[in-house]
């Protein structure tokens, strides 16, 4: 049974590692990947207008990156290698304003010796995002692919007014992708706040 989940553990995180590198390595990676998807979820546009899909794919994608967080990271140990490094910064801060040396010099070491502590955080926090990445990437892709083919699709917002989706907002920062991100961080919040994951 170990060996069975070992294997589909390796085969999720490389599959992760290919979506996001396929992009970078691969000519036309996107669109494929697209295509692919649309076979998949094409019945959508004719049910649901852009604006929705894209709320409905974002709320799918912030919730599974918060369940996908909440059972493969060590949140116990990230609390608490947090609340140590939070310490530390505020009793240097302290010493510094002392011009206390010897515990400035006391609390640098405590710093490097919690290096390894930051090192697994960082590990922690990897690896959920190429789980997150199997099904985030792929969705992302194709609602790239239906904006494209409907560039004139427009959406009423609150200050703006009715947009294309396809304009920008800021620099290369298009409507859509405003949406989407605007769409998936409530989501991803109270599916955090109700798991009791991040934060202090």
């Amino acid at each position: 049974m170990n060996n069975y989940k070992n294997t589909l553990n390796k085969i999720a995180l490389f599959l992760g590692i290919f979506l996001m590198l396929g992009v970078v390595i691969i000519p036309g990676f996107m669109n494929k990947v697209g295509n692919i998807m649309d076979a998949l979820l094409s019945p959508l546009v004719s049910l649901l207008p852009l604006h929705m899909i894209i709320f409905v794919l974002a709320a799918i994608t912030g919730l599974y990156a918060s369940l996908i967080q909440k059972y493969t990271m060590d949140w116990e140990l990230m609390r608490r290698v947090q609340e140590k490094m939070k310490n530390i910064q505020k009793e240097f801060r302290q010493a510094q304003l002392s011009n206390n040396a010897a515990k400035m010099k006391k609390l640098q070491e405590q710093q490097g010796q919690m290096m390894g502590d930051q090192m697994e955080m960082m590990k922690q926090q990897f690896k959920p995002m190429l789980y997150i990445s199997i099904v985030s990437i792929p969705l992302f892709f194709w609602v790239y692919l239906v904006i494209s083919r409907n560039p004139d699709a427009t959406m009423l917002f609150p200050f703006w007014g009715e947009q294309k989706l396809t304009d920008t907002l800021i620099g290369p920062f298009q409507y859509w992708l405003f949406w989407y991100f605007l769409c998936s961080i409530p989501v991803s919040q109270m599916t955090r706040k109700a798991l009791n994951i991040g934060g202090m």
